[in-house]
């Protein structure tokens, strides 16, 4: 159970983090406020104006304990972790692979498609008789064309910027759908588009963040299984873009970032009063805002949930590790195909 309550989050402007013998210490105006064993941990993220004492980060990179550091408004900026280590064979493997990735490309899409349409489908079970006589209707037809693109990715040969349009189609039905899944009775949490860098409203802003925790948690499940977290198959390589573990969160968004906003909204943990817009526009999560959603997605990756392929229930938090096995097994030749992981 390691992987699944090793990371520590710092968010409050002005802690300290530093080393005491083989603990972190967390300090705030020179009151000490908890230590945790350096052994518990794998990461760390700090997200604001967080002081990290050199002691602590060299016996981070010496302990393969990986710190990411975030700006106030959660985005990623910085990582630091000690000497890269894995199979030579299995990246090998790898960049073999991401020269023709249509199979793997399929595979994660069927996942992502699926667990959107899930998504959709739960909320037309638990609310569908509650929403506006409108929204069920629509809810429903833009599940039945979502399993329609998930048949074409499924079945149809297809070049890979086909399966990019699919899973883009598939995207602008989710999101078009997204307004009528919230049941908040503040209108500045209403959904209208995506935006990003930065996001422009509440709930944009809301699901960036958790976009930010949900990555750094993958990129870690990469790096440990020995993949290359930078070369990826669906997200096409960049400098600096972790693009294999954004790949590895397609399938991981809708159930366990999208849903934990979902319901962190639905059911008033979070109001408008959560939020704050800078002059340029840019809207984040205040300091309270923050510790509210970090502290539900640690209690999300508690929860247990079957996997398909493995046929057995595992908490959530471990999902993306698993994945990263699975994916790496596949790249040996171990699976003749990458299982995608499906909610239910």
């Amino acid at each position: 159970m390691k992987k699944l309550l090793n990371t520590l989050y710092a968010t409050t402007e002005g802690m300290a983090l530093r080393k005491d013998g083989e603990n972190v210490v967390a300090e705030l105006e020179g009151t000490e406020k908890g230590r945790v064993p350096l052994h518990m941990l794998s990461g760390i993220v700090a997200c604001g104006p967080i002081l990290l004492t050199p002691a602590l980060v060299g016996a981070c990179a010496r302990a393969g304990i990986s710190i990411a550091l975030l700006d106030r408004r959660g985005r990623f900026e910085a990582r630091i972790e000690g000497p890269v280590t894995g199979n030579v064979l299995l990246r090998r493997a790898q960049y073999r692979a991401s020269d023709a990735p249509e199979d793997i490309v399929r595979a994660l899409l069927i996942g992502k498609i699926a667990n959107q349409r899930a998504v959709l489908r739960r909320a037309l079970r638990d609310h569908g008789s509650d929403m506006n006589p409108a929204h069920a209707p629509a809810l429903a037809a833009a599940s039945d064309r979502m399993a329609r693109i998930m048949r074409r990715v499924e079945f149809k040969p297809a070049t890979l910027d086909d399966l990019r349009g699919a899973e883009g189609e598939a995207a602008q039905l989710y999101f078009g759908s997204f307004d009528h899944l919230i049941r908040s009775p503040d209108a500045q949490l209403r959904w209208t588009a995506r935006s990003r860098r930065p996001p422009l409203d509440p709930m944009n802003a809301l699901l960036s963040f958790l976009y930010t925790l949900l990555v750094h948690d993958c990129r870690s499940a990469c790096e440990t299984v020995g993949l290359d977290p930078a070369v990826g198959f669906l997200h096409r390589d960049r400098p600096g873009r972790p693009s294999l573990a954004l790949d590895l969160m397609e399938e991981l968004r809708a159930p366990l970032a999208d849903r934990l906003a979902l319901s962190l909204v639905n059911r008033r943990q979070l109001r408008a009063g959560d939020f704050v817009t800078a002059n340029s526009g840019a809207v984040s999560l205040t300091d309270d805002g923050r510790k509210t959603v970090i502290t539900a997605w640690q209690e999300r990756k508690r929860e247990e949930r079957f996997h398909p392929f493995l046929r057995e229930k595992l908490p959530f938090g471990l999902v993306p590790w698993v994945q990263a096995q699975l994916l790496s097994r596949h790249l040996r030749g171990d699976l003749d195909g990458y299982p995608p992981w499906f909610w239910s």
